[in-house]
């Protein structure tokens, strides 16, 4: 019997209109390797774009007391091959690199593991017991701790637009937390679903 191992893979197109960067993004439901735990590749487009000037910090620290995560950031991209790397250790969790930073207007983007190999602990494995009002808070190089106050927690399915994770038009600051929700199908090696965990900045 093999390890069950949740790995977070958005498929990402990025296009400009005349006034504004419109994204397009679409969940993956993808195999993980359970012997090496190593990215699966997956072709990503990233065309020219602008940004919102960048006015937070970068990240260091994820702290949800609420369900006892106390974890690093890491930095996740698109790498060279056009694949999103996930993080090796499940303790860790990665902030979406390409996108907004938390802090900032717009939505920020952290995915963690759920439901790692040998039953080792993972990042997220209790993300599902948040509830609307719980806070999250991120630490910053500059030692700021940034408030996040918890919204909504939607379960996506595999066909489901995800838009609304990487994006938002209201001109306020978001964090969005995603990982792994659902059945876990062996013939697949995946879970059925994406629990993604909204939250507003304070």
């Amino acid at each position: 019997m093999y390890a069950k191992i949740c790995s977070i893979r958005t498929l990402i197109t990025v296009s400009i209109g005349v006034l504004a960067l419109t994204p397009l993004l679409v969940f993956i439901f993808i195999k993980s390797s359970a012997q090496t735990n190593q990215p699966i590749p997956i072709k990503t487009t990233v065309h020219a774009s602008s940004s919102q000037p960048i006015l937070a910090s970068l990240p260091i620290s994820l702290i949800i007391p609420q369900i006892k995560v106390d974890s690093a950031i890491e930095y996740l991209g698109i790498t060279a091959n056009g694949e999103m790397a996930t993080t090796k250790d499940p303790s860790t969790v990665a902030w979406y690199d390409l996108g907004q930073r938390p802090g900032d207007v717009g939505s920020a983007v952290i995915a963690g593991h759920f439901g790692w190999k040998n039953n080792l602990p993972a990042a997220f494995d209790h993300l599902n017991k948040l509830q609307k009002g719980d806070s999250i808070y991120i630490k910053d190089v500059k030692g700021v701790t940034i408030t996040f106050i918890v919204s909504e927690l939607r379960i996506f399915g595999k066909t489901d637009d995800a838009k609304t994770v990487f994006s938002s038009s209201d001109g306020k600051a978001h964090l969005n937390l995603i990982t792994c929700e659902g059945v876990w199908n062996n013939a697949s090696r995946s879970y059925s679903g994406r629990l993604v965990v909204f939250s507003d900045k304070q």
